[in-house]
């Protein structure tokens, strides 16, 4: 850890920036190259948008003369003369364009020591020793779990390792055949089947099927990083800023153990949920979903239906940038995921999946099911009257907030009350 820059060092960077010292006065200074310094303060520096004194924020390059009024439909600040005196007018005004301080782009690039910060309303770039501490243990513990490699990286190990196992190769015999474009090791690519990051599974290599597994095994993490910037609590934030978008939940529900299993997509306002059969539990057959879902809704009503997804941390939503981005690359929803061992932040879609379980119980095999079955099952749960929505099913309230555009597209009809079968006897007629 004697490498590393310690709190006591960033305490004396910051007490320096401060006063306006250069890079190579605090490099004397902490015995450091200038070039590490300038990389803990470019790196670990935050963005402050603040105003000053009854001065609200505002970094536009017309706000020293602006006139406008009644820029928001709905203003939270009646009594203001003029909307550039709102801290909302950047996010809502049509004419907004952004002045940058150029303080922020030339060494030190922060403005822990610039003589206008108390009279500046524009963006600020301020290095505080205490968060910078924070960021830097926290880079250093998630580089040391997970996968060390990125999701294009496995789509592209993907492509050439699932192809030849299907084929009957061995993953030795695939890793000495193919040891230059591979680029990992051949326990690596053993850890990665083992774990369902390729569609290629562990039944489809003979020999590995007849070893019995090790008593203890050694847990295979999924890569923190697809949770950066998706976490609970910034849902909680998204939600205070967009209160017009209405969450959806999402799981999975688990048949028997490498068989088939169903992803559930759920509307808590109308307790309407929608189920897809997967071949696998696996990160791509999600990202299959949502492409075919994209293609059958088109980008208008797909985006007024799934603005925001919330889901768990299960392996198989451990692509999200490929769920949020059509595969034009047009962005189409926002994933976010619950807090660890904390299902109940998603308790509405894990109340409605014992519906699923009335007629699909636990332990039982989906692999005979078609995706024409569980539309059925779908459309007996979504007629179900439900006492929260006074007594209306989730067909009709589903209807009422959304239109019934979805039931065409998917093939969705409702199921007479009398008629309403939420037992195994659904799939034996």
């Amino acid at each position: 850890m004697s490498n590393y820059t310690t709190f006591e060092e960033r305490l004396e960077i910051e007490s320096m920036l401060a006063k306006n010292f250069s890079f190579g006065e605090m490099s004397r200074w902490l015995n450091k190259d200038r070039s590490t310094i300038s990389r803990e303060v470019r790196n670990h520096s935050l963005e402050e948008k603040t105003g000053y004194s009854s001065i609200a924020f505002n970094c536009c390059i017309r706000r020293s003369d602006c006139q406008k009024i009644h820029v928001c439909i709905s203003c939270p600040k009646q009594s203001v003369k003029h909307c550039r005196a709102c801290s909302n007018c950047n996010d809502n005004c049509t004419d907004f364009e952004e002045e940058v301080c150029i303080t922020r782009l030339k060494p030190p690039y922060v403005c822990n020591g610039c003589e206008e910060r108390s009279r500046c309303t524009l963006v600020k770039t301020i290095y505080r020793a205490t968060e910078a501490h924070k960021m830097a243990e926290k880079k250093i513990s998630e580089s040391r779990r997970g996968v060390l490699t990125s999701e294009k990286e496995l789509i592209r190990l993907n492509d050439i390792v699932t192809p030849l196992i299907l084929q009957g190769n061995s993953l030795h015999q695939i890793y000495v055949n193919n040891v230059d474009s591979i680029m990992c090791s051949e326990k690596t690519l053993y850890n990665y089947v083992d774990n369902c990051f390729f569609d290629a599974r562990n039944i489809d290599l003979p020999r590995k099927v007849r070893y019995r597994p090790r008593k203890k095994k050694q847990e295979f993490k999924v890569d923190r990083g697809c949770y950066v910037n998706r976490t609970y609590e910034l849902l909680q934030k998204y939600l205070e800023k967009y209160p017009n978008n209405n969450l959806v939940q999402m799981d999975t529900v688990i048949g028997i153990i490498g068989g088939k299993v169903l992803l559930t997509i759920h509307f808590p306002n109308t307790s309407f949920m929608l189920a897809f059969i997967r071949n696998s539990n696996t990160s791509q057959s999600v990202i299959d979903v949502f492409d075919r879902l994209y293609a059958v809704l088109g980008r208008k009503l797909f985006e007024k239906l799934f603005p925001v997804i919330l889901t768990d941390r299960g392996s198989e939503f451990s692509n999200p940038s490929a769920v949020e981005r059509a595969p034009g690359g047009i962005h189409r929803t926002n994933i976010f995921f619950c807090n660890p061992n904390a299902p109940f932040q998603k308790g509405a879609i894990e109340v409605n999946h014992e519906l699923i379980r009335r007629i699909l119980p636990k332990g039982s095999s989906f692999d005979s099911l078609t995706q024409d079955d569980i539309d059925l099952m779908m459309c007996h749960i979504n007629s179900y009257k439900r006492k929260k929505l006074g007594n209306k099913s989730p067909f009709e309230a589903f209807e009422f907030y959304y239109g019934s555009e979805l039931f065409k597209k998917l093939n969705y009809s409702k199921v007479h009350e009398n008629g309403v079968v939420l037992t195994p006897r659904l799939f034996k007629r």
